[in-house]
């Protein structure tokens, strides 16, 4: 437990990521803005600056213009922010960067890119010390993290991480997901799975330092659709399209349903680098008229989607516990998903949602004719995925916890 002996306010907390606000996480956002509305005073600083900002809402778009992004910073005011660092605590510098080099080692990256962390780390630490933040909270264990624990190596802050997986388990070594859990003020898990899978890479002594706190939406703002009334089914797809997200299965499923007279329509919305192949594969399927791809959306304009939609499809290959699977649920859509990784904690199969072995395409295809025949097993469903919504993945409930992860686990004594 940590016990910071200053005068600076216990509700000051510094949030990190590699990208904020960003399209693909406007969850950091939500949880940001929840945590605020409780009273908590939150700094913000990213990595890099978003890339689809014009797309965003005009809330995130003012959240860009109070958010600190590190690479931004000329040579000048990165020299002095590290100068002014070193004079203020030359023991402190010292260690930070004999730290860095043995993180060098220890994750096996190059000196350029060590470099490059170091450099971030002292603009981050000095934008700490002007903000008068002693903690710094990362979403994801990736190198924004790596960023945060450099920095903490000063010995004037400390740092916590959410963990989403399922990339960083895949990385553990490269990642420096052993030593950020060592040297870490306590880590917040997103589900049991998560959890689990850290307690396989740390000794038993280090599992006190893991709280479950789970992600959560605005069930006031995604509020029931009580069957849209289409006259073909739509089908919905929210997601970065990418590989891991299995989109390509989707397709296949589809073209089944097209084989057995199954009339759908289904839309992507997301963009990525699988782009180009799922279009050239609905093509090669014979089903790209009822097939239409977004791309990257804003929040408002997703819930227009969501609105419309009978069913919700992920088809993964990997996932922590998806964010838009909540939104759907909550929504009282009747979402499809595989049975991976922590997506059992947040659906029951054949209750709240259905559940498929990743890959396997006639399943989907049968679980999909299914709730396109069954009006009222859709209603079923998405009444009860609504309930497991409320009950468990509500976000200010779940920002309350996340807040006394803060208050009770990481600033004791920062009064």
């Amino acid at each position: 437990m940590i016990r910071h002996n200053t005068d600076t306010p216990l509700n000051t907390i510094a949030y990190l990521a590699s990208e904020y606000p960003a399209i693909s996480h406007t969850f950091i956002f939500r949880e940001i803005r929840e945590l605020e509305k409780s009273g908590m005073n939150i700094k913000t600083a990213s990595v890099r600056r978003p890339e689809m900002l014009s797309r965003m809402t005009p809330e995130e778009k003012k959240e860009y213009e109070k958010t600190l992004y590190i690479k931004n910073s000329s040579i000048a005011k990165t020299l002095a922010a590290h100068l002014k660092s070193f004079f203020r605590s030359p023991s402190g510098y010292s260690a930070m960067l004999i730290k860095t080099l043995f993180f060098l080692r220890k994750g096996k990256f190059g000196f350029v890119k060590a470099a490059g962390y170091f450099a971030e780390a002292g603009i981050l630490l000095d934008w700490m010390h002007k903000v008068k933040a002693l903690h710094i909270h990362v979403h994801f264990a990736n190198p924004a993290s790596t960023v945060a624990m450099i920095a903490s190596c000063f010995g004037k802050t400390t740092f916590s991480i959410s963990i989403h997986g399922p990339d960083i388990f895949y990385n553990v070594d490269s990642n420096l997901l052993e030593e950020k859990i060592k040297r870490s003020a306590g880590i917040r898990c997103i589900g049991y799975y998560c959890r689990s899978q850290l307690m396989r890479i740390v000794p038993y002594r280090y599992w006190k330092k893991f709280y479950i706190v789970r992600c959560g939406v605005d069930t006031s703002k995604f509020m029931p659709v009580y069957l849209p009334g289409n006259k073909i089914p739509e089908i919905l797809c929210v997601g970065r399209l990418v590989p891991a997200k299995g989109q390509h299965i989707l397709l296949d499923a589809c073209a089944v349903l097209k084989e057995r007279g199954i009339k759908f329509s289904l839309n992507f919305v997301g963009d990525g680098p699988d782009r180009n192949s799922l279009e050239q594969l609905s093509k090669r399927l014979n089903i790209s008229d009822s097939v239409n791809f977004t791309g990257a959306l804003g929040q408002d304009k997703v819930l227009d989607h969501y609105n419309r939609a009978d069913i919700f499809v992920i088809p993964s290959f990997a996932e922590g516990i998806p964010v838009v699977l909540m939104e759907a649920m909550a929504k009282q859509i009747p979402c499809i998903t595989t049975f991976i990784t922590g997506i059992p904690e947040l659906i029951s199969d054949n209750e709240d949602g259905m559940l498929f072995a990743p890959s396997d395409t006639e399943s989907l295809a049968d679980k999909m004719a299914l709730l396109i025949k069954d009006e009222n097993l859709r209603h079923k469903i998405g009444f009860n995925a609504r309930k497991k919504i409320e009950q468990m993945y509500d976000l200010d409930k779940n920002c309350k916890q996340m807040k006394t992860f803060f208050d009770s686990n990481l600033c004791t004594g920062c009064k």
